[in-house]
């Protein structure tokens, strides 16, 4: 599947078209340069999930938690970015995260690749010649 993001002003309805063809994976591992808009997209698929929390980059915490108002899911966003061996990732206790059955949304997966679920769905955002990005998945 691949979504254009022409803008900032259309990033709410390629969340929307995000979530109805994320099928029933928890797992989703966003890869782009940086500056490609992966939190910023991130930020807006939680959104439309019906967080209402204030949604930021997890750079320094390594993972927020957020809620859905709507569905009352759970929703975990890491960033994975600041990661210098992957002991910090055992020792934050990512299995209890990956394998908890709430949606979790990865930045820099390419960091922790070793240890990713085998059903993890890969996210690439490109940025395009004439600054929109793209979406595949």
């Amino acid at each position: 599947m691949k979504i254009k993001i022409n803008s900032l002003d259309n990033i709410h309805e390629a969340a929307k078209q995000f979530i109805e063809h994320m099928g029933e994976g928890k797992v989703f591992a966003f890869y782009g340069k940086m500056g490609a808009g992966k939190t910023t997209f991130i930020k807006a698929v939680c959104e439309e999930l019906g967080v209402e929390d204030v949604i930021t980059s997890p750079t320094f915490a390594i993972v927020n938690e957020y809620r859905s108002a709507t569905t009352d899911e759970l929703i975990y966003h890491f960033d994975f970015y600041r990661i210098k061996k992957l002991e910090e990732v055992y020792d934050m206790g990512y299995e209890d995260y990956f394998y908890s059955g709430a949606l979790c949304f990865l930045e820099w997966p390419e960091l922790i690749e070793e240890i990713l679920p085998g059903d993890a769905t890969t996210v690439t955002i490109t940025t395009e010649e004439d600054g929109s990005r793209s979406v595949e998945f």
